[in-house]
């Protein structure tokens, strides 16, 4: 009777694949970041659903931040050399917490600066609240010298979705570009 149940037991188990070991906290099936409508520099909305099919990885922040934003999309720009040639399935979106100020002209010329094929969107305040709201994303406005000098304190983390676009995975600031290509890699080789 023994050796049946360790036969049987044995029998489902050689069906069964290892879940991946991601470096970054695996949020599968997370209900945060659902979707979004927001446009791009040349006025075209564009949804995440948009990016079904490639790995997306999103990233809150402004183009004035001193540190943070500036830092996390050069680690996304040294990831993307590190996927060689299976960067082209992967998009990188970036949302401006400070619409105001990130206009599309100048996200059309932040996001290249960093890499071609990243991609800025923004959208009205309301729009930017909902958007950071359903992303579960802290963003406050800071005064500064003048007021058009005021910082914004925000969130540092990025989200990633696999091919299917289901969010799975959360990187904290400061993750390093080896650990998101590897973590990425296994989303492609997933499917």
């Amino acid at each position: 009777m023994h050796r049946l149940f360790f036969l049987i037991a044995a029998l489902l188990l050689t069906g069964c694949t290892p879940a991946p070991h991601f470096h970054a906290t695996d949020v599968t099936g997370g209900a945060m970041g659902v979707d979004f409508s927001l446009q791009d520099p040349h006025g075209k909305q564009r949804r995440l659903s948009d990016f079904k099919g490639k790995v997306a990885i999103v990233f809150f922040g402004y183009t004035q931040c001193p540190d943070v934003c500036p830092t996390t999309l050069s680690t996304l720009k040294q990831t993307m050399a590190l996927l060689g040639g299976a960067s082209h399935r992967v998009q990188v979106i970036f949302i401006t917490l400070d619409p105001e100020r990130d206009t599309a002209e100048l996200l059309a010329q932040y996001m290249p600066s960093f890499d071609p094929s990243f991609l800025g969107l923004r959208g009205s305040l309301a729009e930017t609240e909902a958007t950071a709201t359903a992303f579960k994303v802290f963003y406050k406005k800071q005064p500064g010298s003048t007021p058009e000098a005021y910082s914004v304190d925000h969130s540092a983390g990025v989200y990633i979705y696999d091919l299917q676009g289901r969010l799975r995975l959360y990187v904290k600031y400061g993750e390093s570009a080896q650990h998101i290509a590897e973590d990425i890699r296994l989303l492609l080789a997933e499917g």
